[in-house]
């Protein structure tokens, strides 16, 4: 298999530029359309934070549970927790910043700050210049991947390499490298467009004793 992969690759970088830029429109254009028909959805992932200034590397698994037009949650089993209720963003990361919770304005303007697919499907040809990487299997599923390079400073991240279903046009895996070099691996282990969510999903309790902190609006990871 890796030596198909290999020469597949190869056969690859060998295509004209213009052929492999088209490729990279037609998947980013398609994960775009299938963004803008969900009107809800939920996803199991895993995600590995991997800091290669100290070595030291964290893995996690969580749930994203997003509504249209602005309600999202976002639970890890760490017990970090970001919510936006419909009007305020919510962010509870105990693992790291233990008692406090930050409060800020949740709107479109700030949505990628916090919504992987927002972050990578808004706008993407304006914002990114758009390469193809090839294609894979993920989790069972066949994907061509694109790799994102912001085209103005990214308070979010560098650049991405984003795995997109060949399918449902669905985000499948993606990585993500800041500016600080920390390293963000997420594979979406589950995937379910449209589903009926309860509105409790999208309440968030200050819990006791934490402090709440206001803060204007920004890139939360």
């Amino acid at each position: 298999m890796r030596k198909l992969t290999y020469c597949a690759a190869i056969a690859f970088v060998a295509a004209p530029l213009a052929a492999r830029a088209q490729d990279a429109d037609a998947v980013i254009d398609r994960a775009v359309a299938a963004y803008a028909r969900l009107n809800s959805m939920r996803a199991e992932f895993r995600q590995t934070l991997t800091n290669p200034l100290t070595g030291s590397s964290q893995a996690t698994n969580g749930i994203i549970l997003r509504q249209k037009p602005n309600l999202l949650s976002i639970n890890f089993e760490s017990g970090d927790r970001v919510t936006a209720d419909g009007s305020t963003l919510w962010v509870y990361l105990p693992s790291s910043a233990p008692g406090q919770v930050m409060r800020m304005p949740y709107t479109g303007a700030n949505a990628n700050s916090v919504d992987p697919a927002d972050q990578f499907l808004n706008s993407p040809r304006t914002r990114f210049t758009v390469t193809s990487a090839g294609t894979a299997t993920v989790g069972g599923r066949a994907t061509h991947a694109i790799t994102l390079v912001p085209k103005r400073a990214n308070a979010a991240f560098t650049n991405a390499k984003v795995w997109i279903d060949d399918n449902d046009s669905s985000i499948r895996q993606f990585d993500v490298e800041t500016a600080s070099g920390l390293q963000r691996h997420v594979v979406i282990t589950s995937f379910t467009a449209n589903p009926t969510l309860k509105s409790s999903s999208f309440v968030f309790v200050v819990p006791k004793g934490a402090k709440v902190v206001d803060q204007t609006a920004g890139a939360v990871f």
